[in-house]
């Protein structure tokens, strides 16, 4: 046995899981409590100086804290779902009535409107569901008298998200809009890819429990609308574009910050509306990612050459743009074990973890061609554990929990702070930066809780269950299959009506789930020539 072997292989012992599995509750726990002791109401906890932040109205131009913190109790609503998965009924009734009680959105707080639509909208109608759930799955988390004022909080919020989509030519919205006066006078024109091109599962989701198709056929126009605009040439979108020209300002192509989210909601939006043209476009697109972003040997596990390898191009030539990659690229394996590509997976899963192993944590982009980071900080970004839990979920490799183990030890040995976790400032000096995000509690604590929590009712309950891009969980309910309007876009062939679930194919693979057989359970899920060769190219050896 090698050391890759010895190391990784093997069964798991029960309990150590257990302790982990508990070891992930107390992180979150520590995180959240501090946030509720030290800065509720304010929208996120400072972990160092245990004071809480809100907007930087000093300075509009902050678009870093702007564009993120609308001055509506961020981080508790953030956290709602991820107290009811880890069952803790009490503190998820008490945080709810908080939410309701206390959270207005009538706020003169300019937001971007992306991340107030997957953290804040998200989380709202993820803990509506899980509160008029008839099973009730986590435990007892209804609310009394409960009347559906969290699904009213989230139409208020989508209302005055809406003028975003307005005067705009291509109806690519807006990527900014103040809550109380819409979108501001000096708005600018440009906006990226994912921000504009990922609204359309919580915007679907709400149309669909209100019976009012207005949200979800603004976002299902946006996505339309940059679809359209992709390469005639290669496929592929660029990352930023002016909304009234449909001009490509940004023409870099990738898998990270700008496009990411995209990629995943045509899919997700598939899996949970079940309309073929999502799954359509999802195909086409990935088959332009594997023909163009696409370097390294074809295979994962076998033949010669460099482990594959995503990258950035130009959108028209496909021609390589840089040498970087981002900490948010780490999301694609979890979306290619979604598809069924569960091979690849683990080859791009190892590379990524290869990078944390070497700077136990991973910084904001990585320069693969000097084996150094290009932007040194980490946020407690979830990307990576996010792909580390969806992997162990396709093939119960334990190395995927030795990985997990690697994640929690290094995030409790340098970003524990006086109260909560906070932002490394360098991944090298492990310097820390007075900041925790919210993604921390409703993203990174829950994956690698649900990792460990082999009997969580995520798992055991029967339900199906889909994670939002900001960790939000949803049931994958026939409610959701069924639009109640038809022709959401009139004139288009209405023939092209519902996939059944078993048309789901991968491009590239001909079963449904490219599932790893048994006998490979207990071995490296990537062969130990193959982690070395990893291991050597981000300089581990």
């Amino acid at each position: 046995r090698g050391e890759y072997e010895a190391r990784y292989s093997g069964a798991f012992p029960p309990q150590l899981r257990a302790r982990l599995r508990d070891a992930a509750r107390r992180m979150f726990a520590f995180g959240y409590d501090s946030y509720m002791r030290h800065a509720f109401p304010r929208d996120e906890l400072d972990p160092l100086h245990c004071r809480g932040r809100g907007p930087d109205r000093r300075d509009p131009s902050n678009l870093n804290i702007n564009d993120v913190l609308g001055n509506y109790s961020l981080t508790l609503i953030d956290a709602l779902d991820t107290l009811a998965v880890m069952g803790n009924s009490s503190e998820f009734q008490k945080a709810v009535k908080l939410v309701i009680d206390t959270v207005s959105f009538d706020k003169d707080s300019t937001v971007q409107v992306f991340e107030a639509t997957i953290r804040v909208l998200g989380s709202l109608l993820s803990a509506h569901i899980i509160i008029t759930d008839t099973k009730q799955p986590f435990g007892d988390m209804t609310i009394k008298d409960y009347d559906n004022e969290l699904l009213h909080m989230a139409h208020d919020l989508a209302v005055r998200l809406l003028p975003a989509f307005e005067n705009t030519k291509t109806g690519i919205p807006y990527p900014r809009v103040n809550l109380k006066k819409g979108v501001p006078p000096n708005s600018n024109n440009e906006t990226c890819t994912a921000g504009a091109g990922s609204l359309l599962v919580e915007f679907g989701i709400l149309s669909r429990l209100l019976g009012d198709s207005t949200f979800e056929w603004v976002a299902r126009r946006a996505v339309k609308a940059l679809w359209n605009l992709r390469s005639n040439n290669t496929g592929l979108l660029g990352n930023v574009v002016n909304i009234q020209t449909g001009h490509w300002v940004g023409k870099q192509s990738g898998l990270g910050a700008g496009s990411d989210s995209f990629y995943e909601y045509l899919l997700k939006s598939y899996i949970l509306f079940g309309e073929r043209e999502d799954l359509e476009m999802f195909n086409d697109a990935y088959r332009s990612i594997q023909n163009h972003l696409r370097r390294g040997r074809e295979a994962c596990n076998e033949g010669e050459g460099d482990p594959p390898l995503y990258v950035n191009v130009n959108m028209f030539t496909g021609q390589l743009m840089n040498t970087w990659i981002d900490s948010l690229q780490a999301f694609f394996p979890g979306l290619q074990v979604l598809i069924g590509d569960v091979e690849d997976a683990i080859c791009l899963h190892a590379f990524y973890y290869a990078i944390w192993k070497r700077y136990g944590a991973l910084p904001e982009r990585y320069n693969w061609q000097l084996q150094a980071p290009d932007v040194p900080f980490y946020p407690l970004r979830p990307e990576l554990v996010e792909s580390t839990y969806l992997l162990y979920q396709a093939t119960k490799n334990p190395f995927y929990l030795h990985v997990g183990m690697d994640i929690l030890q290094s995030l409790e040995k340098y970003t524990k702070a006086k109260c909560g976790y906070a932002t490394l400032h360098h991944v090298v000096e492990k310097t820390k930066e007075d900041r925790m995000e919210s993604f921390f509690l409703s993203e990174t604590c829950k994956y690698l809780y649900l990792l460990f929590d082999e009997e969580n009712p995520v798992h055991k309950s029967g339900n199906k269950y889909m994670f939002t891009t900001e960790g939000h969980i949803v049931s994958v309910d026939k409610r959701f299959r069924d639009s109640l309007w038809q022709d959401t876009f009139p004139g288009e062939d209405d023939s092209t009506d519902k996939i059944k679930s078993n048309e789901l194919k991968a491009v590239n693979f001909s079963s449904n789930c490219n599932r790893v057989p048994d006998e490979r359970r207990y071995l490296l899920p990537l062969k130990s020539n193959y982690m070395r060769q990893i291991d050597r190219m981000v300089g581990l050896i």
